[in-house]
């Protein structure tokens, strides 16, 4: 199904101020990498947010994310404090990794991998 024009604007308000909350409760450094919000996502009835985080060498994702779960109360309070005049109701938050970096790395890997080995090929 298509999102609607709400969703979207509720979405990039959420991310904008999820930016802005990350960097004050200094979520973005974490466990020796960078911590970044990469989308933002919302349910039709503007009742649940998907926020996918992106994580940059952090040496251990799985406990990186258990650590912003646990500030997850904090992190919603100071959203209800920004976006209190703009919705109804605050959303419920649910956070993913989003390792679409990792897979291009990967892929990137892969390609220089299969490019080296038709070069020597060639020799």
């Amino acid at each position: 199904m298509e999102e609607g024009k709400r969703q979207r604007q509720v979405a990039g308000a959420l991310q904008e101020q999820f930016n802005d909350i990350f960097r004050r409760l200094n979520l973005t450094m974490i466990d020796g990498g960078m911590v970044s919000i990469s989308n933002v996502k919302v349910t039709p009835d503007l009742l649940e947010a998907r926020v996918y985080l992106s994580l940059f060498q952090v040496k251990d994702p799985a406990k990186t994310m258990k650590t912003i779960e646990s500030r997850a109360w904090e992190i919603k309070k100071e959203l209800a404090d920004k976006m209190k005049h703009q919705l109804r109701r605050i959303p419920v938050i649910h956070f993913y990794n989003d390792d679409t970096l990792d897979y291009v790395f990967k892929m990137e890997e892969v390609f220089k991998n299969l490019q080296s080995g038709t070069n020597k090929e060639e020799e």
